[in-house]
């Protein structure tokens, strides 16, 4: 057989469609003979045409992977001696990595300590004198270590050892690239006993790192790939040497002879050790060296004739594909900001700045401004507090600077100084709005480019603008209606259908006299069909769910049931994630205005819902090379060979080791994390919906969901995914609390949760820290007493922050989230110490909300254990005076609170009266007249 199947091989390397097609059929039922893989092998190890020794390969390791049960253990181990005897034999690379990743396939069933004889040929050639030998050695060792790296692990110290060895061999390039790769896979798995050996690779491996990016660029950004490894897993294994990694890094991010990929890898190695270790990196000295070589790299002209990827005409702001070394030397200053002290930043960091804004060359003045630009975030407290009034002064100097890529840069400044400076940014309306209405008003003049920076620069303005935008209402809207009319650029209307959400958020109910032109521009949006639409309809679906939380119920409610039926249709015609994700978005923001619009329609609703979320669309298995044959493996109708996993000898399900890897689009990870939002708000308001998806239905997707979340909790990510991750925990969990079986659902999560919101409660970030105790609070109000036994842990940690918190906003929530605990788990909680410390941090002064969780635990204090409310009736009626009668309750929470206070004031007279005393006059009277109404 192997004869003719060496013929049909040939014959699928012609040009002759005809005949490969002829070929492929014979091969497909050639694949059905039992004896196709010695027929395999035979080829393998036979033929004198490399392509065909390649293939065969290929096409063994495909049968050996899912049919490995079926060869008896005589003919595996015969297979094992082939495999090994055609390394040795074979002289082709391709043919060897082809026959290295067979070897690992086989390895995935038989662990090493299996196959003695692979020990064998590892030890042999890569302690060879013959440098070749080392190579094609090390070669097939990086391919088994990374199909499975544990069996490996009793011979770590043994491969370190080797490594250590290797990486000083600097006139074999390939083995040092070989034996890095070997590394990386390593990493996660080492043990305590090899952090020592690792640690004194360092060294060796960055003099290695410089020789291979001499041999071989491509191979060079992939091995750099292990200082990312390293940092990930074992961040101290680096800590000794950081100085040594981080001058290399910067040798690398200067060179521009080098790819954009490999300095790339070193700006981001920077920016990770500065996220991990900040601290060592300003006591080393290394501050001032970073910046030094990044400034120049974020300052380069581009190419003659060419822009900066952002400068574009067709530039996408959200792009996330910008690999360039610009880009990431603006995250190097961005993770400075988020890490390092300001004033220690601030220091060496504004000199070098100043020095860029002040120069003749615009590309210099550029980044002087994305600098500006990039601590707005980190930095923002030490900007609003010391530096805000210059800053913008100069950020709107170069709104009128004579080149158009320093105005861009100056409305991006503009833009994140609007996001992150709030609300001190927002006194500065008088000097900013007149700029940006300038700029609208010739929309139509500019690159659209520049124009979406002008935009961008606007709604981060006015979504925190409030009350104050009325005087601009009428030449804003007079602005954007006019866009939508008469525009023939389909994004200039995008931009401003998305501006008119960012004015709707300021203007509320003010926006009403516009609301009519709006809604019939965005219904024509919604109902135009064509493909080049779908950008504009995403956007428009997003402006309408924002009109319908903003707008007033009386106004919008009449259009509840077209805006449902509309997004329906959508969902129904048009097949794209980001357009079902701000559907489902709207439907959530209709709930708020009329539930009862729903009702009709929830079993839709929730069934594309949950679609979405079981989803695995948007979900890519990365294939490794050499993948030539894969339509045959396909059309195998054995039960064994089907679906993508292979079972090993003990029946545990592994990954397809033809898959590298899986990617999830991002649009696809959005639509599930916004479905899961909208999920439980529908849930919230039509009170969820509960007979129509109940909590034990909605869990499996939710376990799918989670791990997608809570991954970027990790220390490792920005503090904008650790913030989103835990609030978005946090509105999952509360979404519970209404929600049939949520309870149950709740307290079985718990366990997978706890430490990830436990760490997000000790992180360095206030929002993080805020978004963290928020939802430990909505656990505990979720889950009940199936969480009691973690209520010690969790009191602990809540009094432990509580003795130190300086933030407004985390203290406000550390209140509401005891009083979550204490109306879910009475019992769980020492009231007599708990109740003083949260009465000490009243009145609650930034996060109004949760006064309402406040007050109504309170009552139910007051009415399950009148003896300790009235023990502590003092500092109730001082808190009390400061919200009655204001904005900070909603009218429940104030007849709540009134209704505790007449009773308390009826019953107990005494100690009501001694309370009302330590009041002044007018907070008294106030309180009084509260109590007294009838």
């Amino acid at each position: 057989m192997s004869g003719e199947l060496e013929q049909i091989l040939l014959q699928l390397t012609q040009p002759d469609n005809a005949i490969i097609q002829q070929a492929t059929a014979q091969l497909k039922l050639a694949f059905k003979d039992p004896a196709i893989i010695p027929a395999l092998c035979a080829v393998m190890t036979g033929s004198q045409n490399t392509q065909i020794r390649q293939s065969a390969a290929v096409m063994l390791r495909m049968r050996v992977k899912k049919h490995w049960k079926k060869i008896s253990p005589d003919h595996r181990e015969s297979l094992k001696a082939v495999v090994l005897k055609a390394f040795q034999q074979e002289t082709e690379h391709t043919v060897r990595h082809s026959l290295s990743q067979l070897s690992a396939v086989m390895v995935k069933h038989e662990t090493p300590d299996r196959w003695p004889a692979l020990f064998t040929l590892l030890n042999q050639s890569t302690k060879s004198n013959n440098p070749m030998d080392r190579q094609v050695g090390l070669l097939l060792l990086s391919k088994v270590v990374e199909s499975n790296p544990e069996p490996f692990k009793p011979h770590y110290r043994q491969l370190l050892q080797l490594f250590g060895t290797v990486l000083r061999d600097l006139d074999n390039p390939t083995a040092m690239y070989y034996s890095i790769l070997t590394l990386t896979a390593m990493t996660a798995y080492t043990g305590t006993e090899e952090m020592n050996l690792m640690r004194s690779l360092i060294p060796t491996l960055i003099i290695a790192l410089r020789h291979l990016i001499k041999a071989d660029q491509d191979q060079a950004s992939e091995a750099m790939e292990v200082f990312d490894e390293l940092m990930e897993s074992e961040v101290s294994i680096m800590v000794p040497h950081i100085t040594e990694i981080v001058h290399f890094c910067l040798e690398v991010s200067a060179d521009t002879t080098l790819t954009d990929s490999l300095r790339v890898k070193a700006l981001s190695c920077i920016a990770f050790l500065i996220r991990l270790k900040s601290k060592t990196v300003l006591k080393q000295k290394l501050l001032n060296p970073i910046l030094q070589t990044v400034f120049p790299v974020l300052s380069a002209a581009p190419p003659p004739g060419e822009e900066d990827p952002e400068d574009e005409e067709n530039s996408n702001e959200d792009d996330t594909d910008n690999e360039s070394p610009k880009h990431f030397a603006a995250q190097v200053i961005d993770t400075m900001a988020l890490h390092m002290p300001p004033e220690k930043l601030f220091h060496q960091l504004m000199p070098l700045t100043q020095a860029c804004l002040a120069s003749d060359n615009p590309y210099e003045r550029k980044a002087g401004l994305m600098c500006l630009a990039v601590l707005a975030e980190g930095c923002a407290d030490h900007i609003r507090t010391k530096m805000l009034s210059s800053m913008l002064q100069t950020v709107c100097q170069s709104l009128s600077d004579s080149n158009q890529v320093v105005r861009s840069a100056g409305l991006f400044a503009l833009g994140q100084f609007s996001e992150h400076l709030q609300p001190e940014v927002s006194k500065y309306c008088a000097e900013l709005m007149p700029l940006l209405l300038g700029y609208m008003s010739a929309l139509n003049q500019a690159k659209i480019g520049h124009v979406t920076k002008a935009f961008y620069a606007l709604e981060n303005f006015l979504e925190n603008l409030g009350s104050e935008i009325e005087p601009y209402l009428p030449t804003l809207m007079e602005t954007m209606l006019s866009a939508l009319s008469n525009a023939e650029n389909l994004k200039l209307k995008e931009l401003a259908v998305s501006a008119i959400g960012a004015i709707a958020n300021a203007a509320k109910e003010k926006l009403v006299p516009y609301f009519l032109p709006v809604i019939e521009s965005l219904k024509g949006f919604l109902t135009d069909t064509r493909d080049e639409m779908r950008s504009l309809q995403t956007q428009a679906l997003d402006t309408l769910s924002v009109l319908a939380r903003t707008i007033g119920k009386e106004v919008f409610s009449p259009l509840a049931a077209e805006c449902v039926q509309l997004g329906l249709n959508l969902t129904n015609t048009i097949d794209d994630p980001d357009l079902r994700r701000c559907t489902y978005s709207l439907f959530s923001a209709v709930s708020t205005v009329s539930p009862d619009c729903l009702n009709p329609h929830l079993t839709a609703i929730t069934t594309i819902m949950l679609l979405s979320l079981k989803s695995t669309e948007g979900v890519t298995a990365h294939l490794e090379e050499d993948k030539t044959f894969v339509l045959l493996d396909g059309d195998d109708d054995d039960d064994e060979a089907q679906g993508d996993t292979i079972l090993d000898e003990e029946g545990t399900d592994n990954v397809d080791p033809d898959i590298a890897g899986f990617s999830v689009e991002n649009a696809y990870i959005d639509e599930k994390e916004d479905t899961c939002d909208a999920l439980g708000e529908i849930a919230f308001n039509t009170g969820l919906l509960a007979s129509a998806i109940p909590a034990e239905t909605f869990q499996p997707y939710l376990n799918e969901l989670l791990p997608l979340i809570m991954n970027k909790a990790k220390l490792s990510y920005t503090v904008a995914d650790r913030s989103f991750s835990v609030g978005t925990l946090g509105e999952i969990l509360q979404s519970l609390v209404n929600v049939s079986g949520g309870r149950a659902c709740a307290g079985k999560l718990s366990n997978q949760l706890l430490p990830v919101l436990v760490a997000g409660v000790r992180d360095s970030d206030s929002e993080v820290r805020n978004n963290s105790v928020f939802a430990l609070g909505a656990l505990a109000q979720a889950a009940g007493p199936l969480v009691a036994r973690d209520y010690p842990m969790m009191l602990s940690l809540f009094s432990n922050l509580l003795s130190k918190e300086q933030d407004r906003r985390v203290i406000d929530n550390l209140c509401a989230a005891l009083c979550r605990m204490i109306m879910s788990n009475m019992e769980g909680v020492p009231l007599e110490q708990v109740v003083p410390a949260l009465l000490a941090h009243l009145p609650l002064k930034e996060d109004m909300e949760e006064n309402k969780t406040v007050y109504s635990c309170l009552a139910m204090l007051y009415s399950q254990n009148p003896a300790l409310v009235l023990s502590q009736i003092k500092p109730i009626v001082s808190a009390s005076s400061h919200v009655l009668g204001t904005n900070d309750l909603d009218t429940e929470t104030q007849n709540t609170l009134v209704m505790l206070l007449r009773d308390v004031a009826q019953r107990h007279s005494k100690e009501f009266e001694v309370a009302m005393k330590s009041l002044p006059a007018e907070q008294k009277m106030k309180l009084t007249g509260a109590v007294s109404q009838s």
